[in-house]
Order: structure tokens, then sequence, then C-alpha cells
């Protein structure tokens, strides 16, 4: 414990001293081959004094389209969960970009909130989010007008639910969908069910990502689909996150402890792993604003007891630190 609160210590020495504060902008990635255009933001370390972007229910603590400061800066690639947005986990990007990385979080069309919601529930939530990830670090490091300053060598990938799913995909592992029968009780209306009754296995070929070269994870959904066979290809460094109570929030079944601890169990490299007592599966976004809180209650509130806040102090620094260490910004 002492060691990790030294290295907690050491982080947020770092982002205090790197730089003053971090850039914002908003990207848009061209449709492709049958894929839709995707929108994304874009985080950097920013040599200019803390400003406000202000969106359209939050406001940010981030300077818009501040140049891009440092040379060979690692690229971090956020990943949503069901009906999340770029900037569910926007308090994370602004540690990281404080601390010399550049995050590219994007929206995935299929299920992102705000957009058509229509193929959410549908196995498309399964098989297209692989290849949003790879065609965003496509374009960061082929299109991005500072992609000079990145380092190709260095990618890493943060993923929250059904984000940490596609993250696996992504990292190596193979889902199995004859186990998606574990969100299919007898008679269940829900459409991946459906599907499945109807059309059998997907036949798509899940896109991988050598170029990804660490991993953060948090309360990953889906986890029957992988089984050790299927993760055995897994071999990147992981930190794993839990929540002690994700199995009482609704998320449709698609994250349990069980689940997540199958995972933590199935990965052939033991993952960096941290449950979280007290917190349900909500509690890796972002602290809400009390206007969030009144207008999104079901995200925002905790269980009596949990800081959001307080929390947050410690898993922005600790992420920082397992991607520092991996691609030395320690």
């Amino acid at each position: 414990m002492r060691v990790f609160k030294f290295i907690l210590v050491s982080a947020f020495c770092s982002v205090a001293t790197l730089v003053q504060a971090a850039g914002f902008r908003f990207i848009t990635v061209p449709a492709e081959a049958g894929f839709p255009m995707l929108r994304a933001a874009v985080w950097s370390p920013c040599p200019g004094p803390v400003g406000e972007v202000k969106l359209s229910v939050i406001t940010l603590p981030a300077t818009q389209d501040c140049a891009v400061s440092g040379e060979k800066l690692p690229l971090i690639v956020i990943s949503h969960g069901y009906g999340g947005s770029f900037a569910g986990h926007h308090d994370t990007a602004e540690v990281l970009a404080d601390g010399g990385f550049v995050v590219v979080a994007l929206n995935h069309p299929v299920d992102a909130g705000g957009s058509d919601m229509s193929r959410a529930d549908t196995l498309a939530a399964l098989t297209e989010r692989p290849a949003d990830i790879t065609r965003v670090i496509n374009y960061m490091l082929s299109a991005w007008p500072d992609r000079g300053k990145l380092d190709p060598e260095n990618i890493g990938f943060f993923g929250f639910s059904r984000g940490g799913y596609a993250g696996l995909v992504v990292a190596g592992g193979s889902p199995d969908f004859r186990k998606a029968i574990a969100f299919c009780p007898e008679g269940s209306p829900h459409p991946i069910c459906a599907q499945l009754r109807r059309n059998g296995m997907p036949t798509e070929t899940f896109v991988h990502n050598e170029r990804i070269k660490a991993l953060v994870i948090a309360d990953p959904a889906f986890g029957p689909l992988f089984d050790p066979d299927g993760l055995k290809n897994v071999k990147i460094p992981i930190q794993l996150w839990e929540s002690e109570l994700s199995g009482e929030d609704r998320t449709g079944g698609e994250v349990t402890p069980d689940y997540v601890s199958a995972i933590g169990r199935g990965l052939p490299v033991k993952p960096d792993y941290h449950l979280v007592p007290g917190a349900g599966h909500f509690a890796f976004l972002a602290p809400c604003t009390p206007d969030l809180a009144n207008k999104l209650p079901r995200i925002c509130t905790d269980r009596p007891g949990f800081d959001r806040a307080a929390f947050h102090a410690e898993f922005d620094v600790a992420v920082l630190a397992f991607f520092g260490k991996h691609f030395g910004k320690n």
C-alpha cells in the first residue's frame, strides 16, 4: 500500500509540473468502406493557462484549440459505455493530457448518447466498436494535423463497460458468441438474442490492433463471451478496475462483479487489479455537476457513503501512473 501511495504522489506531482492546462479540440474521422463518420474529442498537453470549454451540459477545464506541447507524445484512446459519449471520462482525459499524453475519446456511432440508438442493443454494438477504435487510431497517426508530435510506438487504451469489452477485442481477445446464452434466458425479447435465434452466430472477423501496448479497463461488459482461450492472445499490460456493486445497477445484465472477476482470472498475464469498495457501475464516470445530477440522476447518484469525487482523485492518478510506467512518463 505504501508503494502504491508513493506512485500516486509521484504521478500527481508530474501532473502539477509538466504543463499548465489540457488543450481541447474536436475532430471528425471521415466515413469509409461502409462505416459512418466518427466524431471524437482530443485532449493534449498545452503550454497555456487553464481555460473553459462550454459544452451542452458541462463546462470542461481545458483550453480550446491550444497548440500541442511536446514531442513523441504517447496516444491514449478512450471508449465509452452504453449510451455514453466522449465526455464521460473527461477528468481522466484531462489528467492524462496534463501528464504528457494525447488523448482521443470517440463517440461510437452505434450506441453513443444523442445518436441514433436503434442498433444499440444489436450485435452491431459488439462487432463494430473494435473497428471504430482502429479507425480513430489510423486517423490520429496519418491525418491529424499534429500527428508529427505523436509517438506511434506508444499507444494505450482506456475503456469503460462496453468500451472495456472493445478494448479486450482490439488487444487480441476473441469473444465466443455461442456463450451469449448468458444474456438470453428463454423467451428473452432482447434484440441480440432475437438476432442469434434468427441468424445464428455472426461471421465478422474481429479487428485486433497490435499497436496498442497497454490497456486500462473498468467494469468491462459481456464477460461471459470470453473464456481463457478467447483471452490467450491478450498479453499486454492491463489495469483492471471492478466496482463492488455493479450487479445492482441497471446495466442490462452486461456487467456483474462475477463477469469482471472472470475476465481477470482468464487473462494470461496477471492484471493490475483494483476492486472499488462501495462503488456502483457508474462510479467510473466523471463526477457530475449539480445541474447534470438533476438531469441524469441514474448515472450521477452513488451509494450512501461513496464519494465519487474523492475516488476519482485517486483513480485518475492511478491510471496516469499505470500508463506512465509503461510509456516512460514516470
